[in-house]
């Protein structure tokens, strides 16, 4: 696995999500070092980079109205981050494998 993101990139990301006050969305990440799956958490600007990033292999953000999908989709797009769209929400890629071809969420939108 390569990582994609940098405590740069994570802190911008995370900037983004704690700036869309009441729109900010809730977040889990998966542990690339022991596999665990956070609990879902709505809280940005601390509970986020407790423990650093190093070991995100994937955020996931759930977005509950198509309001806050936009709001959220927009400040993605501004930080220019690794990741994908999902039924529930988005999918912010810390890691991938070699040879994976990578997407930049907002790009060509």
């Amino acid at each position: 696995m390569q990582p994609l993101m940098n405590d740069t990139k994570w802190d911008e990301l995370r900037l983004a999500m704690y700036g869309l006050g009441p729109l900010s969305p809730k977040w889990r990440a998966l542990d690339a070092e022991n596999g665990h799956l956070s609990d879902w958490d709505g809280e940005w600007f601390y509970h986020f980079r407790n423990g650093g990033y190093k070991f995100i292999e994937w955020l996931e953000i759930a977005t509950e109205s198509p309001e806050q999908r936009h709001a959220v989709l927009a400040g993605l797009a501004k930080a220019h981050v690794p990741g994908y769209s999902t039924e529930m929400g988005f999918r912010i890629l810390g890691y991938a494998g070699l040879g994976v071809t990578i997407n930049h969420l907002g790009v060509g939108a």
